[in-house]
This record gives C-alpha cells, structure tokens and sequence, in this order.
C-alpha cells in the first residue's frame, strides 16, 4: 500500500537524505512563530520549506554504508530534546511507577495475598476434617466433590447472579464475603466444639451395617455434615473471593497497561502467601505437643487458625474500602462486546469437527482426571501414616510452604524452558512429572514389600516412602501446571484464527474443565463401589493414570507439530505483509522542488547515495 505523507510544505526528502535536527539554542517562541510555507499543488514540494526554519542545522549521513532501516516519521512539533512540543506535566514517580498506580496495585497485592494466604489455611484444614475424621476417610473426597460440592457451587453462582441485578459492587461484594468470614468464625468457636452433639452418629452406623463398608463414602457426608460444610465453604472460597471477588474489582480498577505489568507479580505473590500460610499451620498444628493430657488439640489449633482467617477477612474488606474510597478509578465505555455463548451440544460437535481444538480438549481433561486419580488415592495413604488431625495438618503446612516454593522457582525458570526448548517441551513436561513418580507411587503402594529392606536403611516404611512419593508428585505437578501448563494451554489458542479462538475457548471451557475435574471423581466412584474400597481399587486406578497420561503425551506432541505449523504460517504472513509495504520518498529534481522519487535512494544496498537515480523503483520495507 501506498501513501504520500503531505506536510503544506513541512517535509522534503532530497535524494541525498540528511538528518536535521532543532537548535537547542533557538527558543520555543521562535519555533512556534515561524511562517509557514504555502503548499504546492500535486505531488511537488517545494525543497526550501526546511530552509524558513532557522533553527535547523545539517549534518551528513550516508544512509547507503548503514545497513539500517528507514524510518519516516513525521511529527507537528517537536522540542530540541524530542519531547512533543506541548508536553503534559509528569505525573509523580516512586520507583518508576506513577503513584497513582501504586495507590492501586499495593493495595490488591495486599489483598491478594489475604486472600490466598485464608485460602492455604482452608484447604489444608478441609482435608485434615474430612479425612481423618471419625468413621471418615478419603473414599468421602469423590462423593463429596459430585454431589455436595458442585450443587453448591452452582446454587452460589445463581443466587450471585440474582444479587448482582439488584445490589451494587460494593454492597454485592460484602454480601458476598462477610458471610464466609462470618461461618469460618464459627466454626472454630461454636460448629466444631458441638459437633458431637448433632452429628448424627448412630444413625450413620445403623445405614452402615445395612448397605456394607462400600458406602462408607457416601454415609459419611451424613455422619460429619458441618465438616463437609466448611469442606465447600472453603471450596468456594477459592472459587468465588479469588476469581469472582478479588479479580473482577482487579480487572475494574486497573488499566490493560498495569495490568499486563503487574499481574504476573501477584502470581509470585500467590506462592509468597502460600510459603507464609504453610508455616502458620504448622505452627498451630504444633500447640498439641505443649498441652496436657485430655486436652483436644485440634480444636485449640483450629480456634487459632480461623482467627487469623477472620482477621485476614476483615483486613481484606478494610482495603475494598480505602481503594473504592481514596482512589481515582479508570473510566470505562459501557459498549459490551457481544460474547460467544455456546451450548453443551454446540461445544461438543465443535470440539470433534476440529483436530487441533481435539488435542488441546485432551490434555485439559487428561490433567483435570489425573491429578484427581493421585491426590485422592496419595491422601488416603497420608491418613495411613498419620491418623492425628494435629500430625496430618502439620504435614500439611509443609507441603504447602514446599509447593509455594517449587512454584515460584518454577515460575522464574518457565521463562527461560519457554525460550530455550519451546512450546513443545513446556507442554510436555507436566504429564512427564506425572507419569515418572505415578509410576514410583503406585510401585510403592502395591509392591512395597521388596523394598522394605533398602527402605530401612533410610529410616522410612514403604507406607511413608509412598507418602513422600505422592507429596513429591503433588508438588512438582501442581508447580508444572501453575508456570508451564497455563501458560502452554493459552498460548495454543494464540495462532488460531479469531472465530475458532473464541468457540474452542468457550467450548473447553463448557465441556473439558467440568469434566476433567469431575471425571476422576466419577471413576473413583465406580471403582470404590465395584471393588468395595479404595485400596482395593489402587492397582486399576494406577492402570488408568498410566493409560491417561500417555494419552496426554501423544496429544500434547500432535499439538506442539500443528501448533509450529501455524506459527510458522502466521510469522510468513507477517513478513509477506511487511514486505508489501511501500513507503515514497520525496526527492528533489532538476527545478530544486521536492518530487515523489522512485528510486533507490535509501536503498542501503544499492551504492552511494549521490549516485542515486530518481528513476528507478519504490523501496520495499
């Protein structure tokens, strides 16, 4: 595409180009009081329209020996240090940043860091309830998971819905938050400590002895209801402050600029909070060792830890406030953009109809079922090794602070994974952590017998080396998912075409998420009702990770071939566009004024600029 930049006489290119430059001595009134030179008609411009400004001087360069490319800006103004010529004010900076900027994002670091720092607390105490609970185990996680906990989540959703219509953000959002800090309060001072007085007990016990110990699961969600109460509560507090609360206010109050800046901090913030929460339980699930006998530990523990997360609470509904109140926030158009919205149906038949979207479907299913097959099968081993909800706890708070700071190591090196090995490796490396100590763990659990000798030597039993097993494996597969596979499964859909981009986002989205983390859970369902138990079900449990995985590997490697594909196409297309590019250059002719030249006068390869023709053709950039 051609264009003829016209400047009423401003801009001449001779063929001999030169850079000019202001005086940095000649004042900003003279420059602003300068006349301006009358245009010519057509194409010629009069090649004395530089010589009206007194405040240029030329200095040579010889564009044919500098292999660089051209550049042709034309600005109205411009002061002699390059600045526009009617320059705003600067705004204050700290460290770089304006401080208008600050006054939002250190605020939401901090509340991101409550939040997650509440959240660690929460899902290490879940299980601990849960699990080690009497007449409980984790056969209880799968069923709890299907039928409690996602009706609830869906209920929420509807019931948020209908509040967002009638409420606004501010009153929708403390409606929303003050009532889990309000439950977590009492819990830990009022459900907990009478728990035993309306946990249906025995009749738990007389449903038992009639449907057999297959059902232990099931019953067991009516035997501790508040346990699996808090189970979801702390469930959706993950699901609900962190996505819906916290990003949708982060999203509100900050620009796509800061946003792309400073969101990828609050992600090591998230593993910071994680290192931080990880000791706080364990050093609450510690208080047992220095209390007397008789005395219930965990509920001292748990008393101590849901008081810091109601302060946490009350911290973050206290910067909610001071944001929506002391700081500026950005302007926003009320133009929607129209969403693609896809049906279960719609998203299953454009998930088949296309090989790509396919692979990328497997692979959020594959981790959705996988670690959902481990995490269950490594906790009912970790209750094994320690049936104390003080020990199991404990053991908790380390593998947090562990998986915080494998994350965030993670997180600095995917960069350079990324960079060096490309998509293909990145995507493959999470499955591969996953197969290599799924293989370890399940060895342990079903032939731990032989190595029980090399085991002593270390001081560990195959039930603790399987333990340790699975705790690595967590570790290093949730570390994966957080800096390699998020990342890889975004950037698949980077090089597709706009219209599959967003129906292959909204179909995986409806139908692979949903089903990659209830889909382990159902499988675990049909084993522990088949096989009576889980540990009964173990070794056909390892058989289906092993198949899964490898499915995850084959279709992570036909994803990375078609993904270099359209890379590659995309990057020629790129360079076909540049190179379609055509900029005219003004040249003077024979009568001294400025013409469109067509030759190669800015051609670096092309010899010396004096003997440039001005017939020849335009450039190509």
């Amino acid at each position: 595409m051609e264009a003829v930049l016209q400047t009423k006489g401003l801009l001449s290119l001779p063929s001999n180009p030169k850079l000019r430059v202001f005086n940095s001595q000649q004042g900003l009134r003279q420059r602003v009081s300068v006349q301006k030179p009358k245009t010519l008609s057509g194409l010629s411009l009069p090649l004395n329209g530089f010589q009206k400004f007194q405040g240029f001087v030329a200095k040579p360069h010889d564009f044919s020996r500098q292999n660089r490319g051209f550049i042709c800006r034309a600005e109205a103004a411009a002061a002699a240090d390059g600045q526009p010529l009617f320059a705003e004010p600067e705004k204050p900076k700290i460290f770089g940043v304006d401080s208008s900027t600050l006054k939002k994002i250190v605020p939401l670091g901090l509340m991101f860091f409550c939040i997650l720092f509440n959240y660690t607390i929460l899902r290490d105490t879940k299980d601990v309830l849960v699990v080690t609970a009497k007449g409980s185990s984790a056969e209880i996680i799968p069923f709890l998971k299907t039928w409690v906990n996602l009706p609830m989540a869906i209920g929420f959703m509807l019931l948020y819905t209908k509040l967002a219509n009638v409420l606004s953000k501010q009153a929708l959002f403390y409606t929303v938050i003050v009532p889990f800090i309000a439950f977590f309060g009492a819990f830990g001072f009022v459900l907990y400590p009478l728990s035993n007085y309306f946990h249906p007990t025995a009749l738990a016990d007389k449903l038992l002895a009639a449907l057999g110990p297959r059902f232990l699961g099931p019953l067991a969600i009516l035997r501790i209801w508040s346990f699996c109460l808090f189970y979801v509560m702390a469930e959706l507090w993950g699901s609900v402050v962190i996505s819906v609360l916290f990003w949708g206010f982060a999203n509100q109050i900050t620009t796509v600029e800061e946003a792309k800046r400073f969101y990828p901090l609050f992600g090591l913030g998230a593993n910071v909070a994680l290192i931080f929460s990880g000791r706080t339980v364990k050093y609450f699930s510690n208080l047992r060792q220095n209390l007397g006998p008789g005395v219930d530990g965990w509920a001292i523990s748990l008393k101590g830890m849901m008081s810091i997360v109601v302060l946490m609470g009350l911290a973050i509904c206290a910067i909610y406030w001071w944001v929506n109140n002391f700081v500026p926030l950005p302007t926003r158009s009320k133009k929607k953009k129209e969403k693609v919205k896809m049906g279960t149906m719609e998203s299953l038949k454009f998930l088949v109809s296309s090989r790509y979207i396919r692979d990328l479907a497997t692979l959020v299913v594959a981790y959705g079922i996988s670690i959902n097959l481990v995490e269950v099968t490594w906790k009912s081993k970790l209750k094994a090794q320690f049936p104390s909800p003080n020990e199991y706890s404990s053991f908790m708070g380390d593998f947090s602070t562990a998986t915080g700071v494998a994350t965030f190591t993670m997180m600095l090196l995917s960069q350079w994974i990324f960079r060096k090995y490309g998509w293909g490796v990145a995507a493959k490396i999470t499955p591969t952590v996953l197969l290599l100590t799924g293989v370890g763990f399940f060895s342990l659990i079903l032939f731990g017998d032989p190595f029980a000798p090399a085991l002593l030597k270390f001081g560990l039993t195959p039930l603790l080396a399987a333990v340790y097993v699975g705790a690595l494996q967590n570790i290093f597969s949730k570390s994966a998912k957080y800096s390699l596979f998020d990342p890889c499964k975004e950037m698949a859909y980077i090089p597709l075409d706009e219209d599959t981009k967003v129906k292959g986002k909204a179909a995986i989205d409806v139908v692979c998420n949903p089903l990659g983390k209830s889909g382990g859970a159902l499988i675990q369902q049909f084993m522990i009702l088949t096989f009576g138990s889980l540990a009964n079900s173990t070794p056909y449990l390892g058989g289906i990770l092993m198949v899964i995985v490898l499915t995850w590997l084959a279709a992570a490697r036909s994803l990375d071939s078609q993904f270099t594909a359209l890379r590659q196409e995309e990057e020629l297309e790129k360079e076909m566009e540049r190179a379609a590019v055509k900029i005219p250059v003004v040249a003077r002719d024979e009568s001294g004024n400025g013409s469109l030249a067509t030759g190669p006068a800015l051609n670096p390869a092309g010899g010396d600029s004096s003997s440039s023709s001005p017939e020849t053709t335009p450039r190509n950039i």
